[in-house]
Parts: C-alpha cells; structure tokens; sequence
C-alpha cells in the first residue's frame, strides 16, 4: 500500500511555496508491538504551521528537513497492534500531511462521530476550539457586561473566541476581511459589531464600535491592528496573544507593538497563551463546547478542500484570508 506524503525540503524565505514541500510516494510499513495505522481522512490547515518551518527556538521543535509535515489530523483505525484501539475507531493525533499514519498509541485518542461530524475534531472540538476556549476564559477573564475585540474573528478560533464572549454576557466586536465575513459574524454568529480592515480606518471603527474602550482583545494578527487596539484599551485590559498571522511570512524582522506603553498607562496586561499548556482539561473544554453546540448557542463552520495534492496552495488561503471558518483539507478527492 503506496502513502502520499509530504516532506519538508527546504526552509522558505517570506511566504512558502510548493518548492518547500517534496510530494513524495512510499511504502506502508508494517506495524511494530503496540502500533496503530491511521487511514488519515481530514487535515487540520494553521498559521501555526507557517512557524513550526523555521528553524528557530519555539515553544514546539521546528519541523526538520525531510521530516512529514507536522499536522492535526483525524481518521480511522484500519490496522492495530494496541488492544486499547481496534479496526473502525476514529482518532484525533498529529499524524501530518500524509495519507497514512502509524501512531504509538499513546499521541492519539478516540473520538465519537455520533456527537459531531470528524471534522469539526479539527476546528471547535479540536485545537482552535481549545486556543479558543483557554485563551479567553483563562487569560482574556472576560467579565459580563466587558467589550471583547478579536482579530482574525472569522477564522478558526477568532468564530469560537467571539461566540464564548457572547455567552459568558460580553459585547463582542470583530475584525475581519472583507463585507462577506463581516456579515457572517453578525448575523450567523451573533457579534455585536464587525469591522472590515481591508476596506475601513480600523482605529477610527474601533472608537466607533467601543466608545468606552476596549476590555479584553485576542490578537490572532498582531501588526498594526495591534497597534491600534493598544490605542482604545481600558484600564486594567487583557490582551491575549495567540497569534501574528500578519508577521508570519514577513522577510524583514517581527513588527512590534509601538504603542506598547499604553500597558503601562492603563496598568493592563498582555500575555501569550499556547493551548499545549492545558491538555489536562481539553476533555472538560469539550464537554462544555459540545453543550453549547447542542443548545445552538456554538456555531461551527468549516472550510472545506478536497485532495491532499493541493495541500502548499491550500495552506497559503490562511495567509490570504480566504477561508471563513476552519480550514480543513480532505484527503481523499470524493
């Protein structure tokens, strides 16, 4: 049985391209003691993987030259050497960009189809739902009645961050790109406000949509939408950095907050969050999330691509903002 992969080959420079990526076929190996082989059915598509190609200190190894890119991942069990998993069992791993996954047994977990479709496991179920989740409720401390802002707000964890501050009793306002999301955020997921940064003065929508100041922000984007949100914070303000997607496939150095001694100012406080740090408590997160989708309160949307052929163009949507939602890749072409 041939596997498709693909392989690191080489480090990009500003924003990959198919180059940095080797598609290549090979054989299935056969299963060792307590080994798992995964037919992988969907792919989980991050900024985060932009980050784990450099070579450069993380908070996660960066991905090696000839190594399988690294990847969230969900399929099916056809083969198993573990009693603990048999044949037809669906799993969550980080199996990667690849076909076919042989997994220890223990860096994987089952999953129940019955509760949600196997590829909302990748999105509010999964990793983004998790960042989504601990990053707001452990460090934004939203209170009820407090303006949440969050950037990338129609992407994969800015749609959960935005929709748990509208249940825990927040005003939330969103920016995105474009009318198209700006509108999903309203009248889908219930946001208070949207602001499109491609098409309006962010800085002068902010004063608009938060006349009294911002409370808690999640910067998914970082750059100059971070700069102005530092201008309308509050006293006391949470800022919570999840991620730079702006900066990412910069070729010049990092884009730092200029506007930085508004901390001070406003005695607030900016803290980074990684959603490795609460493993611990993913299933109680769920738990919860998959309450709120029964209830209708939680919305999920993913953005759907077939074909693990077209993996470099797809990830390059995320850097274009051209999915709303979670960005999934399907193996398969079906």
């Amino acid at each position: 049985m041939k596997n498709t992969q693909f392989l690191l080959a080489k480090r990009p420079i500003g924003t990959p391209t198919r180059d940095n990526w080797d598609q290549v076929q090979v054989d299935v190996p056969p299963l060792n003691d307590k080994q798992v082989l995964i037919k992988v059915e969907y792919i989980s598509l991050d900024p985060a993987m932009r980050g784990w190609m450099n070579d450069a200190k993380s908070y996660i190894a960066p991905v090696q030259i000839g190594e399988v890119m690294r990847a969230s991942t969900v399929g099916v069990v056809i083969d198993s050497n573990d009693p603990a998993f048999k044949e037809g069992d669906y799993v969550f791993g980080h199996g990667g960009v690849q076909q076919y996954a042989v997994s220890e047994g223990k860096d994987i977990h089952k999953i129940d189809t019955k509760i949600a479709p196997l590829e909302r496991y990748l999105g509010v179920l999964g990793m983004p739902g998790m960042t989504a989740y601990f990053g707001l409720l452990n460090t934004g401390l939203p209170k009820e009645g407090e303006t949440v802002v969050v950037s990338g707000a129609a992407g994969a964890v800015g749609t959960v961050v935005g929709q748990i501050a509208k249940i825990k009793g927040c005003r939330v306002v969103g920016i995105a790109g474009g009318k198209d999301k700006c509108q999903y955020l309203v009248d889908e997921l219930g946001f208070d406000g949207a602001i499109d940064y491609k098409n309006e003065n962010v800085k002068q929508a902010l004063k608009t949509h938060c006349p009294k100041g911002i409370d808690v922000y999640f910067d998914n984007v970082g750059g100059e939408i971070l700069d102005d949100v530092l201008t309308q914070i509050r006293m006391h303000a949470r800022i919570v950095v999840c991620g730079a997607i702006s900066q990412y496939n910069n070729t010049t150095p990092v884009k730092g907050p200029s506007n930085y001694l508004s901390l001070l100012v406003n005695r607030a406080r900016m803290e980074g969050i990684v959603v490795f740090d609460n493993v611990k408590h993913y299933s109680d997160a769920a738990s919860e999330m998959a309450k709120w989708i029964g209830e209708g309160k939680l919305k999920a949307k993913e953005h759907v691509v077939k074909g693990i052929e077209h993996f470099p163009e797809t990830l390059l949507m995320l850097f274009k903002g051209e999915n709303t939602g979670k960005l999934v890749l399907k193996v398969d072409n079906e």
